[in-house]
């Protein structure tokens, strides 16, 4: 159960929420199945809370929406992904540690 203040991003309102916000966005591109995006959740959760009012953060399943990750050329999960001003500004694939992603976090601020 994802905290609430992380959107649920889909392949219909990715642009709005991601590539058109006034605020950078961490999108975790994940799936049910997936050992490591289960495991990297909780760290999405808190990241969402801790930057709230800083970033948007959203998860993207990528069997329910196969555009987004399709156009990213997205071929491993998770895959979390940062924007701002709708331009990809960083990338991290891998079910990775909470300062490396706030230390990409940071960049975008």
């Amino acid at each position: 159960m994802a905290a609430e203040n992380v959107l649920q991003v889909s392949d219909s309102n990715f642009q709005s929420q991601a590539l058109q916000s006034d605020l950078p966005v961490l999108i975790d591109f994940w799936a049910p199945w997936c050992g490591p995006c289960k495991a990297i959740g909780p760290v999405i959760d808190e990241l969402a809370q801790e930057f709230d009012g800083k970033i948007k953060v959203g998860k993207m399943n990528v069997d329910e929406n196969p555009a987004t990750p399709g156009k990213y050329g997205i071929r491993a999960i998770p895959t979390l992904i940062l924007f701002k001003g709708g331009e990809v500004v960083d990338q991290i694939t891998g079910a990775v540690g909470k300062p490396q992603l706030v230390a990409m976090i940071n960049k975008a601020l």
